[in-house]
């Protein structure tokens, strides 16, 4: 399996597993199929476009196929440009449990920790979500709160804990 960022050419690839993302996990994703349905490859591309100290998407690929993705943003305000925050982990069914998704998320920190002035990267998950939750506490993202009703699915509620990663930096 390989793992690089993705570029704006990747727009159709991403744009397919994204939906398959949110179409067999609605309730890990805060986006619904129909409103990823509307959205154009171009729109797509400007999402998952490389910039490595604001925006980029980590992909997993075997052979030519986008089996899983880890996004990152960084804050865009002054007073809040330290924080970073993870988004979109998704692997497909078929490849999980191979290690795509620690490497992807490896990966994402690696590079967001390279970034000047990024203190801490934070994130959300559904409380259902076991396996992801298990993930991020092993790379020491710890829970600060959980937002009760944050997501709603037809007529269920879907609780999702925020957790954040302080990253190290020296001489502080």
């Amino acid at each position: 399996m390989q793992f690089r960022f993705l570029t704006a050419e990747d727009a159709p690839a991403y744009w397919d597993i994204r939906l398959e993302a949110l179409e067999s996990e609605p309730h890990a994703f805060g986006s619904s199929p129909d409103e990823h349905r509307a959205l154009s490859f171009a729109e797509v591309a400007e999402r998952i476009a490389f910039d490595p100290i604001n925006k980029f998407t980590v992909g997993a690929f075997l052979e030519a196929r986008l089996v899983g993705t880890a996004g990152f943003y960084r804050d865009r305000s002054l007073k809040s440009r330290h924080k970073g925050h993870v988004w979109g982990v998704y692997v497909s069914r078929n490849f999980r449990r191979s290690g795509a998704g620690r490497n992807l998320l490896h990966m994402l920190l690696d590079h967001a920790a390279a970034i000047e002035g990024i203190e801490q990267i934070m994130l959300s998950v559904a409380t259902g979500q076991k396996a992801a939750n298990t993930l991020y506490r092993s790379f020491g993202f710890a829970p600060y709160g959980c937002e009760q009703r944050a997501l709603k699915v037809g007529d269920r509620y879907i609780d999702e804990d925020h957790m954040v990663l302080f990253l190290p930096r020296s001489g502080k």
